[in-house]
């Protein structure tokens, strides 16, 4: 698996296919087989004509462990994505991330929109604002002994799914109370790169993908009927509507 570094931080990615690049960045305690290769993302789009590039952010699969919550600050990690641009020579590409990755892409789609032709935020509504999604009861369900001294329902689930992918459950720790970061109503009204937000309709961790387009001059959403937030991630709806997005975006 090719990596470069960033500093003193070595990101592990793929870069598969050929055509306009898109880039995928995965969610919390998830990396890019789980989140991308295994829901046939990454065949999909290379099907489409589309070169695929998907990375493990800092603290997940097989990038550098950190332990310090300010290496995980939003700004830092979009850094990561932006070094990976620069050591790929890409100038512009279609970015999609996935609740925390798309927290990352968000962040990146306002402060270097040069660098996007589009932004999809998968998994992530109003919660970019309003926060949500797994907070400090998720932390310590991944510093518990065992998933059976973890009571709380949320954290049980994330702790069972760190298990599930052989996650450094520390890292992953540090980089939840590092990554948390909102943005505001005006913030998020800045973006101008024509944007897709695409939220599962039983979603209670992304917050209202309606709420959020509001704010958002020009942008889509794309309801991925009957899907949870675990769930929604390999829907065949959310792969006909990317890929319809992506037709027709300028």
């Amino acid at each position: 698996m090719p990596s470069f570094h960033n500093g003193r931080v070595e990101i592990a990615y793929l870069d598969e296919g050929e055509g306009e690049p898109i880039v995928l960045v995965h969610g919390f305690a998830s990396n890019k087989e789980v989140n991308w290769v295994y829901p046939t993302w990454v065949s999909e789009l290379k099907k489409h004509g589309r070169r695929v590039i998907a990375f493990d952010n800092r603290g997940h699969g097989q990038s550098s462990k950190l332990y310090d919550p300010d290496e995980y600050q939003i700004s830092t990690m979009a850094g990561d994505l932006g070094a990976l641009l620069d050591h790929l020579a890409i100038e512009r590409a279609d970015v999609m991330g996935y609740s925390m990755g798309a927290r990352i892409t968000a962040y990146v789609a306002r402060r270097q929109p040069a660098r996007l032709r589009s932004a999809i935020l998968g998994g992530l509504g109003i919660g970019l604002v309003q926060g949500g999604g797994p907070g400090e009861n998720v932390a310590a369900a991944l510093e518990a002994p065992s998933l059976a001294d973890v009571t709380d329902p949320v954290g049980r689930t994330f702790r069972a799914f760190a298990e599930q992918t052989r996650s450094d459950r520390a890292a992953l720790a540090a980089c939840l109370r590092g990554s948390r970061q909102l943005m505001s109503a005006a913030e998020v009204a800045e973006i101008r790169v024509p944007l897709l937000i695409a939220v599962g309709s039983t979603d209670d961790i992304a917050g209202s993908a309606t709420a959020l387009q509001q704010l958002i001059p020009g942008s889509q959403v794309l309801d991925i009927p009957r899907r949870d937030h675990m769930r929604a991630v390999g829907d065949r709806v959310y792969k006909e509507g990317v890929l319809a997005f992506l037709a027709n975006r300028p």
